[in-house]
């Protein structure tokens, strides 16, 4: 190793940070890309769902690639055309051009998040895993939630582009760095490519991903076509099981399931993809959407929850060897419950301190129930295995997000829709102590019901928005807490985990 650890450990993070962040940097640009590229709001979502569908076809193939290549080769190779495919983006004149660099991009970066792992686990010894563990899961989860503040922050003060040209100074430090420090590695030249076990969780994991991305605009079982694509995916999925359990050299191992803290692992895995995306995601629309901040400023406020995830996470690396893993994963479980049942309170008046202290308890959890999980997968996992079982919980990860990604924003759009119908219903023009009950701000129109003639027009102008952020408010307290009561029933599992105390 030319340059030392500390160049691997460097590139390694770098590498897995430009792949995480570039997930959720483009959420907040897609209204400027809408406009640029002169696509509707239903095309433009395609910027985003091309990216996700291609890291989730892609994901399980990284397993096969590094052992048949080597990690090196296939780390380095991954991050050159990542950042070629964001230049890409970067240059792109028209949606199509966007959507196919889109999905070039995560393709080729869906390598970069389990191999980061497994390469960092190779170049430290046993006694010092949970320490490379937290570096890992520094870029891990650091990146979702610094993706909304850096895209914001870009997009306002210089361009859209500049979302995917920033990665192409930091790509090339990343393969560079990798080529100077990273380890001669033995490719196994023996082993064969499972195209049919390949092709099979590809078309159900891609399968699934297009009916969860498509399914409340074409109203889930109401669509013939989401009915369709779930129908397919189970049908694809039944025959990999199938193949897997006949074939003799499997697309994935069938030794995996064999250890019982990777089994668990992957259960809890597939929460924490729900539990980790999915509040990013909720909590900058509740802010832009509800109070009204700007881009840049709920990009601020979510900053809170990338640093109470960057200390936990130094403090676990350094400490955490000394207490039962089990003990750590469950109060990060307890931590996330805790968040959840903050921002299940949500109003229309919560002042941002509130929620940059919910963020903040959030992050600080997301940190102790990530990196003890991980601790305890790998534990007891054959160092043979270690490059295929972390494409395989990588894949769950990111089935668990797009489930929750889905559920949650169907659920509040439905909550709203419901409840701007029942408070529309039930209030009336001319009842002053219901207006008084909506805010402060409409104690005017009470005076239309004590007599005073005001415009019917103008009185629902003011009406309208005002029932809508109160229904959204009611919808994303609804969303938070179906995520307590997932939080709560996820938590037993970490027990039924060995502990995994490191000496």
């Amino acid at each position: 190793m030319a340059l030392g650890r500390g160049w691997l450990v460097a590139s390694s993070i770098t590498a897995v940070l430009v792949y995480t962040i570039d997930a959720t940097v483009a959420n907040i640009a897609l209204p400027y890309m809408q406009g640029s590229l002169q696509a509707s709001q239903d095309q433009a979502a395609w910027v985003l769902t091309s990216y996700i569908v291609a890291s989730a076809v892609c994901t399980p193939l990284a397993g096969f690639l590094a052992t048949r290549f080597g990690i090196g080769r296939v780390l380095v190779t991954s991050v050159a055309m990542f950042t070629v495919a964001s230049v890409l983006c970067g240059l792109a004149t028209s949606l199509p051009q966007m959507v196919a660099f889109r999905a070039l991009q995560g393709g080729m970066g869906a390598s970069l998040v389990p191999l980061s792992q497994v390469l960092l686990l190779r170049a430290y010894p046993p006694a010092l895993h949970g320490r490379a563990n937290a570096l890992w899961g520094m870029g891990v989860l650091v990146g979702p939630i610094i993706g909304p503040t850096l895209g914001g922050w870009l997009t306002e003060y210089y361009d859209w582009r500049w979302v995917f040209l920033i990665n192409l100074p930091v790509g090339i430090a990343a393969v560079f760095g990798l080529l100077a420090s990273m380890p001669k590695d033995e490719p196994d030249t023996t082993r064969r490519f499972d195209l049919t076990g390949f092709v099979w969780l590809s078309l159900a994991v891609g399968l699934l991903q297009l009916a969860l991305d498509r399914g409340h605009g074409q109203g889930w079982t109401q669509s013939q076509e989401i009915i369709i694509e779930f129908a397919l995916s189970a049908l694809a999925m039944y025959l990999f099981v199938v193949h897997s359990l006949t074939a003799t050299a499997p697309f994935i191992p069938l030794r995996l399931f064999q250890d019982r803290n990777y089994v668990l692992a992957m259960c809890i895995s597939f929460c924490m993809g729900f539990l980790i995306v999915t509040p990013a995601a909720l909590l900058p629309q509740f802010l832009q959407q509800v109070q009204g901040y700007p881009v840049l400023a709920a990009g601020m406020i979510m900053a809170s929850r990338g640093v109470g995830a960057i200390f936990t996470t130094v403090w676990i690396g350094r400490f955490g060897h000394r207490f039962d893993t089990r003990f750590l994963a469950g109060f990060g479980f307890s931590l996330t419950a805790l968040s959840m049942w903050m921002l299940m309170h949500l109003s229309t008046e919560t002042p941002a301190s509130l929620i940059v202290a919910a963020a903040l308890v959030q992050g600080v959890s997301i940190s102790f129930l990530f990196l003890p999980v991980t601790n305890m997968a790998y534990a007891t996992l054959p160092m043979a295995l270690r490059t295929d079982g972390g494409a395989a919980a990588a894949l769950c990860r990111n089935v668990g997000s797009s489930v929750g990604l889905s559920w949650i924003f169907s659920r509040v759009l439905d909550s709203a829709q419901t409840n701007h119908a029942y408070l529309t219903e039930r209030l009336s023009w001319f009842d002053a102590q219901r207006w008084q009950t909506l805010t402060p701000a409409l104690e005017w129109v009470a005076g239309a019901g004590q007599g005073d003639v005001v415009d019917p027009a103008t009185v629902a102008a003011v009406i309208g928005p005002e029932l809508a952020r109160q229904s959204a408010t009611i919808g994303y307290d609804n969303a938070f807490a179906i995520m307590t009561v997932v939080v709560l029933c996820s938590l037993p599992l970490v027990f039924l985990m060995r502990s995994s105390r490191q000496r």
